[in-house]
């Protein structure tokens, strides 16, 4: 056995670098093993890390975290044909059944018997060795970055989200929230054509989408979510053909629904509490059509492509990163909600 360490959960609020008992682990013959380079810290880790649960996912044994990854294949199984030992590669990280209906429908995001990295049981990447499925490894040309490779994870989000919301040029999008998510959808929407106005309560947030390329920032300081979207709308100086809500929040989920047009679209992305009062008469009035996100499928090549191609630059999101041996002090820099995006680096 060699060594491989990871970044475990133990419980609430423990995370520990430990020896993994497998050590390097073998591929079968549809995996590829990974040497890893950089991964990304999601808001769902330090969620696991600090309550133990996301809805009906529950840490009930130790867990291996992190999910936005990317690395340089080790080794490969005997049925692999597309990718090779020293290939540069980005981890779309869940992998379906193939066989049920939602696979069947081209929606395998949906697949009851999906193993995602990092979901309770599932273990995670943040490790210094990872195997997984070879198809849902993509191989990046010699001009994207390892770190680029390991943010096309929330970009794909993204990208998931303005699919999913009908996001076409020339449109007015809305996008409630300037957090990791809420910027990377205006990197998308931006690149699709669109003029972006984008919310937050942080000055500092707003800055960096300033910077990204919103074309009109607003600071939200009022609680009344109608009243907010009143004064968005007034910025905007019209209601929004799009809303994509990134936050979760009962007062910015009714921001939302009330700057957009009538016969908009608006889109859920964030995840706050699990039941929120929000305005359905507005919502039936309008005939707004409301749409659910819940990861994404088919979305890690667009990504990747926004990137190769120079459509979207996702570099300015990292704002920290961290040798792997300081795992715990780049949770705890999360935690505090310093920087935008953070990435600890396993070859360091």
């Amino acid at each position: 056995m060699t060594s491989n360490l990871g970044v475990i959960l133990k419980k609430i609020d423990e995370i520990k670098i430990e020896q993994l008992p497998s050590g390097i682990p073998e591929p079968g013959p549809d995996e590829v093993v990974i040497k890893m380079g950089p991964v990304g810290i999601c808001g769902s880790d330090v969620h696991y890390w600090t309550h133990g649960r996301i809805g009906d996912f529950i840490l009930n044994s130790p867990m291996v975290l992190g999910h936005e990854s990317a690395g340089t294949i080790h080794k490969i199984g005997r049925d692999v044909r597309d990718l090779a030992v020293g290939d540069r590669v980005a981890i779309e990280p869940g992998y379906p059944c193939y066989t049920c209906t939602a696979c069947l429908e081209g929606r395998y995001n949906l697949c009851p018997s999906m193993k995602f990295c990092a979901t309770p049981p599932v273990d995670g990447s943040l490790c210094q060795y990872y195997k997984h499925k070879a198809n849902f490894c993509f191989k990046l040309p010699d001009h994207v970055s390892l770190e680029e490779g390991a943010l096309l994870e929330p970009l794909a989000v993204a990208v998931h989200a303005c699919k999913r919301g009908k996001v076409t040029f020339g449109q007015k999008v809305l996008v409630c929230g300037a957090g990791p998510i809420g910027l990377v959808n205006l990197l998308v929407a931006k690149a699709s054509g669109c003029t972006v106005t984008i919310t937050d309560i942080s000055d500092s947030r707003l800055a960096k989408a300033k910077e990204l390329g919103a074309d009109n920032v607003y600071h939200v300081t009022k609680r009344d979510g109608k009243e907010s979207a009143n004064e968005v709308v007034k910025l905007m100086g019209c209601f929004s053909d799009v809303t994509i809500e990134c936050t979760g929040v009962e007062s910015s989920i009714s921001t939302g629904l009330w700057s957009t047009k009538p016969g908009g679209s608006y889109v859920q992305v964030g995840y706050g509490k699990a039941e929120v009062v929000f305005p359905i008469v507005a919502v039936g009035v309008k005939e707004i059509d409301i749409y659910g996100i819940f990861r994404y499928a088919n979305d890690y090549q667009r990504a990747l492509d926004l990137v190769a191609k120079g459509l979207v630059n996702v570099k300015p999101l990292v704002t920290h990163r961290f040798a792997f041996q300081d795992a715990v002090k780049a949770f705890e820099t999360t935690k505090a909600g310093s920087g935008i995006k953070i990435i600890i680096e396993c070859d360091k």
